[in-house]
């Protein structure tokens, strides 16, 4: 006979797992000062010495030989490197967060602009990223997709993006320029029908997810609605928790077309009158297609009363540099 209070086992397992997570947390906070300053140290011998750039690289060559031989592989040079850019770019202590790991921080110092780097280290510690998620969201030029998925109205929200990260206070904060697939693995050139680049998701949910942004729970795939005798069928449902509201999403092979508009026009209407609890917010459609024309758009999307966006998708990572080639135009040349 078990005489074990399952609570008093819930109460332990707390105390340790709690206790593991302090423990973690403490050495994370304690290697990454600890890196600090390193990079403090090698920075101020360079200046005190007048040390030319090319000296620099050297005595960090032979540092990294002495430290290895003490200390062990932690401090190669690409590393001892990476500690004195480290404290270049932080060089006041208390900014540095204890939640990202060194890896993190390593990723993080790869990118130049100041603004941009801020965010991903805002979204990092928001979003909880893993190095993995962080690397994926640099490479897929997050910052400049979100920029473009607003218009004009983004020249506003560099500041915003840099000092809080994404925040979801309206629908349209949700939306991405374009959506990244590359985690499908479709080559650009293969015909695709929508039902398969619905199961290829369905099947890579958890990066779907990731892609979609926060707050997104997954509801199910061709949820049908019955108006009269005629059944229709949502292509895939999302929940956004901080939203509160659902999120309909219909998938497109080819180009936006205006009665795609007035379809999912249809769809929000029945989830709000029929689906919404009443503390439900009303729902978003997102269309995602290969292409669209912003002229037709703003015929096809203005006047409607629900929240109906039009928005694209690649199966490869975009191009950095055209990604803030359109940035800039639509910022009027803001860097």
């Amino acid at each position: 006979m078990n005489l074990i209070n399952n609570n008093i086992i819930e109460q332990i397992k707390d105390i340790i797992i709690n206790s593991r997570n302090k423990i973690s947390y403490e050495i994370n906070n304690t290697m990454v000062l600890a890196y600090w300053n390193v990079g403090r140290i090698i920075v101020e011998n360079e200046q005190n010495g007048n040390i030319k750039a090319e000296y620099g690289k050297q005595i960090i060559k032979d540092l990294s030989k002495e430290l290895r031989k003490i200390l062990g592989s932690g401090f190669s040079v690409s590393n001892l490197f990476n500690m004195k850019k480290f404290y270049i770019t932080y060089p006041k202590i208390q900014t540095v967060s204890g939640k990202l790991s060194w890896s993190h921080y390593c990723e993080l110092l790869s990118i130049k602009n100041e603004d941009e780097r801020n965010f991903y280290e805002k979204e990092c510690i928001n979003s909880n990223w893993s190095v993995r998620e962080l690397k994926r969201q640099i490479d897929t030029s997050l910052f400049e997709r979100l920029l473009l998925s607003n218009g004009n109205k983004n020249k506003e929200t560099i500041y915003k993006l840099s000092k809080e990260g994404q925040t979801l206070n309206t629908p349209l904060d949700s939306l991405k320029e374009p959506y990244v697939f590359e985690f499908l693995d479709i080559k650009e050139t293969k015909p695709m029908l929508e039902k398969d680049l619905e199961i290829k998701l369905i099947k890579h949910i958890e990066e779907f997810l990731l892609e979609l942004g926060k707050g997104f729970m997954f509801v199910g795939s061709q949820q049908r609605i019955t108006l009269g005798n005629n059944h229709y069928y949502v292509d895939m449902v999302f929940y956004n928790k901080i939203l509160k509201c659902y999120v309909l999403i219909d998938l497109k092979i080819g180009q936006m077309k205006p009665e795609y508009a007035g379809q999912m026009n249809m769809y929000l209407n029945y989830y709000n009158e029929e689906i919404n609890d009443e503390y439900d917010n009303k729902p978003i459609g997102i269309i995602l297609c290969k292409s669209k024309k912003e002229i037709a758009m703003e015929y096809a999307l203005g006047g409607l009363e629900n929240n109906v966006f039009a928005s694209t998708y690649t199966y490869y990572i975009p191009k950095k540099e055209q990604l803030i080639n359109e940035v800039e135009k639509i910022l009027g040349g803001i860097k």
